[in-house]
């Protein structure tokens, strides 16, 4: 984001969260740690929530949540209550002409918003599970893309800890085995839809075949984050993250929602499929000859079952070979409320229990 002249202060200061994140903590909350807290081991980041966690706050991001927002961590046993005291007391009231104290949605108290917790309670808070204690498969699958992004995609400008890189590294990706289910997943949710794109329109119901376009142009882009290995935002900045991705220029996704005819758009769609199977072959994943097969003797395509087939196969941790292949939370859940609340996510475990 670019710099604009700040009269309140003489200069010209970079707007975004994460600038001024870091000159927040590097001109008040650091040196006042140090003073008070002389041997703290502590990290001050911007992490969580936000659009500037990401880099992608603007102007409009301004109207809420935006401000003097830190994240302050440190070690396990550290005295965070007597820190948080110690902020309340002695930040500013005011930094770089804007508000220290302030509502947030979550809070509606004009207090200061340097988040204060131990690493791993707050890994647990965004997560639902502790990163740092070891993650079992059912764990991988509780996450969501964003939840980890929440922890790992921020900007951190001292780390004194021995805990949050190692927190951040553990979450660079998943494992193998969970990696290949929920890449498995993912093309057993375009088999299932991909034939009734065309079925639908037959029938003259060019509304259905369309949405079904959408879906699954949805789909395509969940499975160009897996095997691209990146974590996948929420739904405001999916698209904008999905054109950053290398395989993103070879996947013509406005043909397949935009495309006047079934028969167009349906063929966007096994040019996807295809350029997605070439990025896993190239990963030296299992792959067949080829993505699409045609749908029993109908004029419609499908996912060829040996792509599902073949990742599947793969998978040598029996807790996962038990699962249907129904994938991590975010494939099988949609309701907002479920996917953004950690405590909620970690409910779902439970599922994953049961179906083993």
């Amino acid at each position: 984001m670019r710099a604009v002249a700040c009269f309140c202060c003489g200069g010209a200061v970079d707007v975004s969260g994460a600038g001024l994140a870091r000159s927040f903590a590097a001109e008040v909350v650091e040196p006042l740690l140090d003073r008070v807290f002389p041997g703290l081991s502590y990290a001050t980041a911007r992490l969580g929530s936000g659009s500037d966690v990401l880099g992608l706050d603007d102007t409009m991001s301004r109207d809420h949540d935006w401000g003097c927002r830190l994240t302050l961590l440190v070690e396990d046993g550290a005295p965070v209550p007597r820190i948080i005291e110690v902020l309340e007391r002695e930040l500013p009231q005011t930094f770089q002409g804007r508000p220290v104290r302030f509502p947030v949605t979550w809070d509606a108290a004009r207090r200061h918003n340097v988040d204060t917790a131990t690493v791993r309670d707050f890994a647990v808070g965004r997560l639902g599970v502790d990163p740092l204690g070891g993650l079992s498969a059912v764990d991988w699958l509780s996450l969501t893309g964003q939840s980890v992004l929440e922890v790992t995609a921020g900007p951190v400008f001292t780390d004194r800890t021995t805990t949050l890189a190692r927190c951040r590294q553990v979450l660079r990706w998943y494992p193998p085995d969970v990696e290949r289910y929920v890449l498995a997943a993912g093309w057993k949710r375009l088999a299932q839809q991909m034939p009734f794109v065309g079925r639908t329109a037959e029938r003259g119901d060019e509304l259905g075949s369309r949405l079904l376009c959408a879906e699954l142009a949805a789909d395509v882009v969940s499975l160009a984050f897996t095997l691209s290995r990146r974590w996948q935002p929420y739904a405001k900045w999916r698209g904008t993250v999905f054109a950053t991705l290398p395989v993103a220029a070879r996947l013509d996704l406005r043909r397949v929602v935009a495309a006047s005819g079934w028969k167009e758009r349906e063929q966007a769609l096994a040019e996807a499929a295809e350029a997605l199977l070439d990025v896993q072959r190239q990963r030296g994943l299992p792959t067949p000859a080829r993505a699409v097969t045609p749908f029993w003797d109908r004029p419609y395509r499908t996912i060829d079952e040996e792509v599902v087939r073949g990742l599947l196969a793969e998978i040598a941790d029996p807790e996962i070979r038990r699962l249907p292949p129904a994938g991590s939370v975010e494939q099988w859940v949609g309701c907002v409320d479920v996917l953004s609340h950690a405590g909620r996510r970690a409910s779902l475990r439970d599922v994953y229990e049961h179906w083993n």
